[in-house]
């Protein structure tokens, strides 16, 4: 089976880090935390779909959907909302569908959505690809918002959406699909073919002498077509708990509000004062990898939990003389990488990080990149 590089990277830069650390003690805790939190909701790929903007049909139009809003599914946090205290400024970026405003990632996915309903073909490559069909004015009115702030880097969405587009045309006859094919039902696979084809998703830096691996957006890419399609069909992965955590900016947050990550005085400093950390630096790198590296553990210990848990629902039956052993046998719950995060994301935009964890808050970093 081939690994991860993301994986092997984060640990690389777990080991060699200066001003991020993963506090043993704080990934037992989260972890539990996380883990009853998660059979109280009784968290699974299910959830994908209960959001109102995600797509109810599973088909090839829904994977090119699916990569659209993933190819676009980076830097939205905001200028003007720099307190981002859960409650949106009335100035930042918004948009308005059905009736409801979204800001951050779904305000992204409500402009697709809007367009699709104006009847824009905007996930159909062969479109997006053509300057002639989709002209750079009409992306900036696609993505038009609601309030004086406007989608940030719309230069760099209307430059990847092309090459995207292209790419597909050129070299898998317009179909994301096609793509997905040539995976032949491996998640890494896939996350290879992406990051190799299509330079936006090549989200790797330089860190302490070696090239590390990011990849947050084709990772989330391939994990949200296998949560849509319920692991069938396009969505049919045999090595999908290989996929690592998204590393973005909301879930280190949160995992520094859990416990799991620790932060040097110095690092803390620069985020309270807001100052941009460039991709590819020393430090947006360890909290990236870090955050990687953290959820890893995390996975671990879930698992570990889990088999305690099995072993003594199934010691209980056994001695009160249930009937047969397959009877017996405690539901298996599954948990990756991948529904850690989406958990965690959910998590911290529901709860806007009030946790009560008896934590210092900490300002998510600041960082604008096309990688996430």
């Amino acid at each position: 089976m081939i690994s991860n590089p993301v994986l092997e990277s984060a640990e690389f830069i777990h080991n060699h880090s200066k001003h991020v650390t993963i506090p043993d003690d704080g990934i037992v805790h989260g972890a539990a935390k996380i883990f009853e939190a998660m059979k109280k909701t009784h968290y699974d790929t299910s959830k994908w779909k209960e959001h109102p903007l995600n797509p109810k049909e599973c088909n090839a139009s829904t994977v090119d959907w699916i990569f659209l809003v993933d190819l676009l599914n980076f830097s939205f946090w905001s200028e003007i909302d720099i307190d981002d205290t859960g409650v949106p400024h009335p100035d930042r970026y918004r948009v308005t569908f059905h009736d409801v405003g979204y800001t951050g990632y779904w305000s992204m996915v409500a402009a697709i959505n809007r367009a699709l309903e104006e009847g824009i073909p905007i996930t159909t490559p062969a479109f997006f690809a053509s300057e002639e069909h989709l002209p750079d004015k009409e992306i900036e009115r696609i993505f038009r918002s609601d309030t004086k702030e406007q989608v940030p880097l719309l230069q760099d969405r209307i430059r990847v959406i092309r090459e995207a587009g292209r790419v597909l045309v050129e070299k898998f006859d317009g179909r994301f699909a096609n793509v997905i094919a040539q995976a032949d039902r491996s998640a890494l696979k896939l996350v290879e073919l992406v990051t190799s084809n299509f330079t936006s998703f090549k989200d790797e830096a330089e860190f302490c002498g070696r090239k590390v691996q990011i990849f947050k957006r084709a990772q989330i890419l391939v994990a949200d077509i296998w949560a849509c399609f319920q692991n069938e069909s396009y969505g049919e992965f045999k090595d999908i708990d290989e996929i690592t955590m998204f590393a973005d900016y909301r879930v280190p947050q949160a995992l520094y509000h859990f416990h799991c990550l620790q932060y040097s005085p110095d690092l803390l400093a620069i985020l309270d004062r807001g100052e941009m950390l460039p991709n590819g630096s020393p430090l947006e790198v360890e909290i990236r990898g870090n955050s990687i590296w953290a959820v890893e553990l995390i996975r671990k210990r879930i698992l570990e939990l889990i088999k305690k848990e099995q072993e003594d629902v199934q010691e209980k039956a056994e001695k009160e003389g249930e009937a047969g052993e397959e009877e017996r046998k405690p539901k298996m719950m599954t948990v990756n990488a991948i529904l850690i995060d989406f958990f965690i994301w959910d998590f911290a935009k529901a709860a806007q990080l009030d946790l009560t964890l008896g934590q210092r808050p900490v300002k998510v970093h600041r960082t604008r990149s096309v990688f996430y």
